[in-house]
């Protein structure tokens, strides 16, 4: 496919340069002011599966019962005594008073006022809850009431201490968190690339061209995400995604622009902007497009914390792309020779370096080569056997955060966490709840089931009726499961519940249910998403190489990309290998969410080096009709290229390894890593290495053999160049 329109717009960009970035200008103005405020609207999204049962039962419990799973707890732990003594039962009591007034609280309920139920006593005797229940939307709840709440509520006295937690405090400084990082990362990452290209480009000018393209994705992504938080939540993680994609991705255009248009100005300057836009530019489209369609694959998920990743994607792709093939080709123009480099004359014959020599070595010896990467990076691969998924905790934080302190002590020093409790509702009927309620305490791990008949454990009542579960004809059951349990399977944990016979028809809900309706879900449509995904690249490679056996090559390395991604995933953060060196806790799984983005972001990167090197291969195929030419040559000419894209891009994902959240150290890690080995051992090696040993069949098609090209036929010394490099026949 070769887009003759780009050459098109290049010349009419270049004709009307100064109107072009004149409107630039006033367009990076409106983005800088409306992105100024955006993260200011984003949120972390819940975990949450529209229609789920898990979900129903939260809404019936809300509506028929007037409760529902506290997310909101006060840690009180004794100075002096125990939570029995007089002095700190009364302050109990206040406490609980003063939380049930607090604007945004529903009901609010503590071990002083609820019959000293045990679980909300610590085992020590100093330490217990105060729990309450929320009400208003995410946004109301972590930027009002939670920290009204702190500022009102959370402190010491002579009497007693008292420290806030809970899931939503949890995802409240995980955000906050975030948002530091993300303004962190801008002070450290600008400077980075910059440095970076200033070594690569070796004059200023080139070195801030790709930067400004890197600039105008970011802010168009953020400006982008806060108009869709109009619509739809935005997770505050989509902010640092759009800063390491927009800039990374930006530059990765810009830099290859930049070159392209270096060869071309030494070639012919008058036409040198529009053969750019033809030649690189039809790369960096084919680039956009692969890219943003794997990302877009997040938007299938029903969950608006993965879509926002979906969007930030999107958005990244297109600003890129739009700042890539108009506003720098503009300014191009205006800079002219300026961007060439100093001393450095070989602008004009690229492909000539370490990059092609090597390539002629595996092109000679394959299998040697290509054999020893593979096992290389399948041993980094290797611990992707032993992948886990868990639940998000207060873990995600670093050790010391006032959220994380308070789940800390929990489980260290009660049998069971109230907030994990597992709510059965019975909406409808009564009859039969007592025998129901013993069978279910009797199912592994449980640790208690409370009811209006009682207090069950190990299918025998041991306790007397509780209070506040009937209403409307129906009733509800709190299921407290040891927190062991919950830890190491909490779907077992849920699916044993839900087989248990009921009385009548029930719904399992709490926290750890919407926690497995929300993986289940994730699982149900992870084929939909892998398969729409290989679809759509497989689509887009065909069409910019008019081949079956190259989008299927590259699905196979892209493929290898990923398995060595989630080897370095699980062994640096499920097994915690590096814990210490990186400061976070290793909880012997990995959350569900984190990798399924990364997939999709990994796999789309690793086909934008892919797109990179193939688009320069089809090119001198079509001049050369010689594989060995053609990869060697492209290999030479695009190697360097898309080794600093991929060490700048690395570098910006790396940033993130320093972040006080796992989910961003998860990020900037497994990218990072996969990033460099991708365009170095699997691009620079194992695919040269497969396209020596396919030969003929790399250019093989239903319709035709040979990419459709409008470039001149070659000249008779071509023809017998070709016919003289027969490719060899050994290999190894």
């Amino acid at each position: 496919m070769q887009l003759r329109w780009l050459a098109a717009l290049g010349r009419a960009v270049a004709h009307h340069r100064r109107a072009v970035l004149a409107a630039t200008i006033v367009l990076v103005l409106g983005l800088g002011v409306a992105a100024a405020g955006a993260l200011s609207t984003f949120s972390l999204a819940r975990f949450e599966l529209s229609g789920s049962e898990s979900l129903r039962a939260k809404q019936i419990l809300t509506r028929q019962f007037d409760t529902g799973s506290a997310d909101v707890v006060l840690l009180v732990t004794t100075k002096h005594g125990t939570v029995d003594d007089a002095a700190v039962a009364a302050r109990g009591r206040t406490l609980t008073r003063r939380l049930a007034a607090h604007p945004g609280i529903a009901a609010a309920w503590s071990y002083w006022t609820r019959a000293r139920t045990p679980t909300l006593r610590g085992t020590d005797g100093a330490h217990a809850l105060v729990l309450a229940r929320m009400t208003g939307d995410v946004n109301q709840r972590r930027s009002v009431t939670l920290p009204a709440i702190e500022r009102d509520l959370v402190g010491a006295d002579d009497v007693v201490e008292v420290g806030l937690g809970g899931g939503e405090q949890v995802f409240r400084q995980a955000a906050d968190q975030a948002r530091r990082d993300f303004l962190r990362a801008e002070l450290i990452i600008l400077p980075l690339l910059f440095l970076l290209l200033l070594a690569v480009q070796r004059r200023v000018l080139a070195a801030l061209l790709p930067m400004a393209v890197g600039v105008i994705a970011t802010l168009g992504t953020l400006a982008a995400l806060r108009g869709l938080t109009a619509f739809t939540e935005i997770s505050t993680f989509a902010a640092n995604l759009a800063l390491v994609l927009g800039l990374g991705l930006g530059v990765d255009y810009g830099l290859l622009m930049v070159n392209r248009f270096r060869i071309e100005l030494a070639a012919d300057p008058d036409g040198a902007v529009g053969r750019t836009v033809r030649t690189a530019g039809r790369t960096v489209l084919f680039s956009g497009v692969t890219v943003a369609a794997s990302l877009s694959m997040l938007l299938l998920f029903p969950f608006p914390f993965l879509r926002s990743f979906g969007y930030a994607g999107i958005a990244v792709l297109a600003f890129s792309v739009l700042a890539a093939l108009v506003v720098l080709p503009a300014l191009l123009a205006v800079a002219g020779p300026r961007v060439l480099r100093r001393r450095v004359p070989n602008d004009r014959q690229p492909g000539t370096g370490l990059w092609r020599r090597f390539a002629e070595r595996v092109w000679h010896r394959p299998i040697a080569y290509g054999g020893v990467v593979l096992v290389v990076l399948l041993a980094i691969a290797a611990p992707t056997l032993g992948l886990r998924f868990g639940d998000p905790d207060d873990r995600v934080l670093p050790a010391g955060t006032s959220s994380r302190s308070v789940s800390d002590q929990i489980r260290a020093r009660f049998p069971t966490e109230e907030t994990d409790v597992v709510q059965v509702v019975a909406p409808h009927t009564t009859a039969g709840i007592g025998t129901y309620a013993g069978w279910l305490s009797e199912v592994p791990g449980v640790y208690r089931v409370e009811t209006i008949t009682g207090s069950y454990d190990s299918g025998r009542r041991t306790g007397a009726g509780g209070h506040g579960f009937v209403a409307g004809g129906g009733t509800y059951l709190a299921v407290f499961v040891a927190e062991q349990r919950l830890l190491r399977d909490p779907d077992a944990v849920i699916g044993a519940i839900r087989a248990v016979p009921a009385p009548g028809p029930v719904l399992v809900g709490g926290y750890p249910a919407e926690l497995t309706d929300f993986r289940a879900g994730l699982t149900e449509r992870m084929p939909l998403v892998l398969g729409l995904g290989l679809l759509a690249t497989a689509v887009i490679l065909f069409a910019m190489t008019r081949s079956i056996l190259l989008p299927l090559k590259a699905s196979l390395l892209n493929a290898l990309s990923l398995a060595v991604m989630f080897g370095v995933l699980v062994w640096v953060f499920q097994q915690g290998r590096l814990s210490g060196a990186l400061g976070f806790t290793a909880t012997g799984t990995l959350d569900t969410t984190i990798p399924i983005l990364m997939f999709c972001v990994v796999y789309g990167l690793s086909m934008d080096y892919e797109v990179f090197l193939l688009d320069r291969i089809i090119e001198e195929y079509r001049r050369s009709r010689d594989t060995r030419q053609a990869v060697v040559t492209g290999i030479g000419a695009t190697g360097p290229l898309v080794t600093a894209a991929a060490l700048l891009l690395a570098a910006s994902f790396a940033v993130y390894a320093s972040s006080g959240v796992v989910y961003l150290k998860m990020l900037g890690i497994g990218a990072a890593v996969a990033i460099v080995l991708d365009a170095t051992a699997i691009r620079g090696i194992l695919m040269p290495a497969l396209m020596r040993l396919a030969g003929r069949a790399n250019w093989w098609s239903p319709r035709r053999r040979r990419p459709r090209t409008p470039d001149p036929a070659p000249t008779t010394g071509q023809h017998q160049h070709l016919s003289s490099s027969a490719e060899p026949t050994t290999a190894g």
